[in-house]
């Protein structure tokens, strides 16, 4: 079977809702035999083919399935950084607690124990990655995870803080 049919078959197979989302690694165990240069062409042709969505670089989404687009930000960021602690924070957080009158659309912010990064999503936003050394043994109690997200959500007194930490202006929290 040629390959961008068996990427596509297993991708009718086995991909769903709430798993749409894949890294060029995760198709590394379709094709074990593929070198990464093959496997990257293999998915660019899946790009051109519309099978799959380019989302970011390495990143792609699968749009034949019934997925929630307003998650889209988070499954990417928890993607990227599956290797690292991470949790919602600061302007998103604040935002959604209402603290920030402004609301944030298409921009996540995350921190994360891997690097800080700003991640360019296509038509789904932004996804920001901040480095934080903080020991998560102690800022656990501050965390909440989230059912709907999938990842780890600060508390209005962590995000405040983090935003105090990472030197971000603070005049449009209200008090």
């Amino acid at each position: 079977m040629q390959p961008i049919k068996l990427l596509e078959k297993t991708l009718e197979q086995n991909a769903d809702s709430q798993h749409c989302l894949f890294s060029q690694q995760d198709f590394s165990s379709v094709f074990p035999d593929m070198t990464p240069e093959n496997l990257t062409v293999l998915l660019s042709r899946a790009v051109k083919s519309n099978i799959l969505e380019r989302i970011c670089k390495g990143i792609y989404l699968y749009t034949k399935t019934d997925y929630d687009s307003s998650l889209i930000l988070f499954k990417v960021a928890a993607k990227l950084r599956a290797n690292n602690m991470n949790y919602v924070s600061l302007e998103t957080v604040l935002s959604q607690s209402g603290l920030i009158s402004q609301q944030l659309l298409g921009w996540i912010t995350v921190m994360t124990t891997g690097r800080s990064g700003i991640i360019r999503c296509g038509r789904f936003g932004t996804v920001e990655l901040i480095h934080t050394a903080k020991n998560f043994g102690k800022i656990m109690p501050e965390l909440r995870l989230d059912r709907v997200t999938g990842m780890f959500w600060a508390s209005e007194k962590l995000a405040l803080q983090d935003m105090k930490d990472c030197k971000r202006p603070t005049d449009l929290v209200e008090n």
